[in-house]
């Protein structure tokens, strides 16, 4: 039996949907259903429920499920070993990155893997959040940076570090917003990226909260353009903490409230990919610079309570 068919079965299983296992795969979907038929001839069972929403094991492909993983993860240990013994890590690598360059160390990471690796290409994609998390759970990307909530059991997630959001509005607003209720600032116009990032789902879950819905939105495609707009004086925004505190001490804008929402950046791949040589050797460049970062500059101990809204 091939390798593909089972390898093909996995995928379907995991994401329960011919389309998204397709776009993982590489492969269009006819001829992904087509490999599920021949695998389900081969074994004479009925692997999937075939559903307007997706595709549901039945209870013979639940059993061969986790034999069906054993197979594959015998077979990457197998070319793993093999090229453990060439001594060399190489091939292509497609990173996704969130927020700037600088703050997830893009530089210090390619730094390292020209120094280490230098047969070992990394391609950078910048992505919104969510839709970071959906193209490495869909295998559409090999790894990316990603900071939110959002998890599935397939995907492994290494967290990097604490981000901060601050509510923040033009400086001319200053007076006005001082003495705002959190109905009043509902009032307001707010600038929020769309709803698949994790930017707008923090915005989002703070509203909820606080029992408020803005009366208008200014959407925008990322968090970079939000700061410049809420500087422009179109609206309230989210900002990451230490961009906002320089934009304030610059003038740019006023924070309002002692307020402050928190995620995790983390970096996140597919588990069964994780034993890869490349993109291993990826995830343990990015552990090591998050790592030696840390020991270079400690961050001050906090003495003061923090307001998590």
């Amino acid at each position: 039996m091939e390798l593909t068919l089972i390898r093909s079965f996995v995928a379907v299983a995991e994401l329960g949907h011919v389309t998204r296992a397709a776009l993982r795969l590489h492969i269009s979907q006819p001829a992904l259903s087509a490999q599920i038929k021949t695998l389900e001839g081969l074994l004479d069972l009925e692997l999937f429920e075939r559903r307007p929403s997706g595709m549901t094991l039945t209870p013979a492909g639940q059993r061969l499920f986790a034999e069906a993983q054993k197979v594959l993860s015998a077979a990457q240990a197998f070319r793993n070993e093999a090229r453990s013994i060439k001594g060399d890590v190489a091939g292509v690598v497609t990173v996704g990155t969130v927020s700037d360059p600088e703050f997830i160390r893009v530089a210090q990471l390619m730094s390292a893997a020209v120094e280490r690796h230098p047969r070992l290409e990394i391609r950078f994609h910048h992505e919104v959040s969510g839709a970071a998390f959906q193209k490495v759970r869909d295998g559409e990307l090999d790894a990316s940076f990603y900071y939110g909530e959002l998890e599935h059991p397939s995907v492994a997630a290494t967290p990097l570090r604490e981000i901060t959001y601050r509510i923040v509005a033009p400086s001319a607003w200053q007076e006005r917003i001082a003495p705002a209720s959190w109905s009043d600032i509902a009032g307001e116009p707010w600038v929020m990226t769309p709803p698949i990032s994790t930017h707008h789902q923090i915005a989002s879950g703070l509203f909820q909260r606080h029992g408020i819905t803005p009366t208008k939105v200014v959407e925008a495609d990322d968090e970079f353009v939000v700061s410049s707009l809420v500087e422009a004086g179109l609206g309230l925004g989210l900002m990451r903490e230490d961009l906002a505190q320089e934009s304030a001490a610059r003038g740019s804008i006023c924070l309002w409230r002692d307020v402050r929402l928190t995620t995790m950046l983390k970096f996140i791949h597919l588990h069964e990919r994780g034993s890869e040589p490349a993109i291993g050797a990826v995830g343990d460049i990015v552990r090591e610079v998050w790592a030696l970062r840390a020991q270079r500059k400690r961050p001050k101990p906090r003495l003061r309570q923090v307001q998590i809204a």
